[in-house]
């Protein structure tokens, strides 16, 4: 997935992937090594507060990033992740196809938006063709081009996290799957939104987006027992978790219930819906069984696989990210949380056919 333009690349052969929404800034510096894997040079959150974008810009020249080859990941509050049927047109008319097959879907004209598709899939599974769409608004575009702009950084691509998460997934996965398999991940991340995907033969095929209470990663989980996990089952309709493809990208709120939430409501509403759509996906494709479940969720992420994991009655594992980023083990857990999903941009492979 990717957001092109047309800038020329500096000399350096650094990599440094940015994301900057709600005022704050998230960065991962890395340095290819030889033989596969990246050093990580720098990481870290820069905030932009009452200065403005001169304070941020500040910031970000005291960690030395100015100049350098860089690609931005949007966070999900900043696009809509839809999945449409592929229109029967010449691969160069996708994107003015999906740009008006999505009017409806959009809360802005579709002037002022900025959209790329992606194939859902790996184009090898039969029946009607399926594109996801990611629709930004220009002005989203353009504050982080003004950004670019002040940075002196040649933006090589615009990302997206599902994808970029795609990309973390299958490389947990290489080797533990057969390519008829599919592996599922899920990510929580402060932003209080939590990110299903099921990819197999390194592409995705699914992804769903839940909304968390404030202060889920932060709760003191208990156990929960079948009898709750029912009642919190009851009030979710069907209609809720079977994807509507004909609508924006479905988002659950688990946050919202019919009496106040307790510490664990949160997650037992998380495990009923992360069920759902591993039942949905078990239904709906099964020639590609699922492999396993693997999770991140910061410091309790561990916790969480195993709270997880009793609930689903399988084992659930953390997504790691292993050897491939020499020196991400000795940052910060804030800064871990916060950058995590950026590291995914860095393993993107090119070209990726529609």
């Amino acid at each position: 997935m990717s957001l092109r333009w047309p800038w020329s690349r500096s000399s350096s052969t650094d990599q440094l992937v940015v994301s900057w929404a709600s005022g704050a800034l998230a960065f991962v510096r890395v340095r290819p090594r030889k033989g596969g894997g990246f050093d990580l040079v720098a990481a870290g959150i820069a905030h932009q507060g009452e200065h403005g974008l001169d304070g941020l810009v500040d910031q970000l020249e005291a960690h030395d990033l100015r100049g350098l080859n860089a690609a931005v990941m949007l966070r999900p509050e900043q696009y809509q992740f839809l999945q449409i049927d592929a229109p029967a047109v010449a691969p160069e008319e996708l994107r003015a196809a999906a740009r008006y097959l999505i009017r409806d879907m959009v809360p802005t004209h579709l002037d002022d938006i900025t959209l790329d598709v992606l194939r859902v899939g790996d184009g090898q599974q039969t029946g009607t063709r399926h594109l996801f769409v990611v629709a930004t608004t220009n002005a989203v575009i353009q504050e982080l081009m003004q950004l670019a702009q002040r940075m002196q950084w040649p933006v090589q691509v615009i990302d997206v996290q599902e994808t970029a998460q795609r990309n973390l997934q299958s490389l947990g996965a290489s080797g533990q799957a057969t390519q008829s398999m599919a592996s599922a991940a899920l990510v929580l991340t402060p932003e209080h939104q939590a990110i299903l995907t099921i990819s197999a033969n390194e592409e995705l095929f699914y992804t769903r987006r839940f909304d968390l209470p404030d202060g889920f990663l932060s709760h003191a989980w208990g156990e929960v027992v079948d009898s709750e996990v029912s009642a919190i089952d009851a009030f979710t309709p069907v209609e809720e978790y079977v994807p509507d493809y004909a609508a924006p990208s479905p988002s659950v709120d688990l946050g919202v219930a019919p009496s106040p939430l307790t510490a664990d409501d949160g997650l037992q509403r998380l495990v009923v819906e992360v069920q759902r759509s591993l039942d949905l996906w078990e239904r709906t494709w099964s020639s590609k069984p699922l492999s396993g479940l693997r999770l991140y969720a910061g410091e309790r992420s561990a916790e969480l696989a195993d709270k997880v994991g009793q609930q689903l009655g399988q084992t659930v594992g953390v997504l790691a990210l292993g050897a491939m980023f020499a020196g991400w083990s000795d940052l910060a857990p804030a800064t871990q949380a916060a950058c995590m999903p950026l590291l995914g941009v860095c393993l993107r492979t090119e070209p990726r056919k529609l």
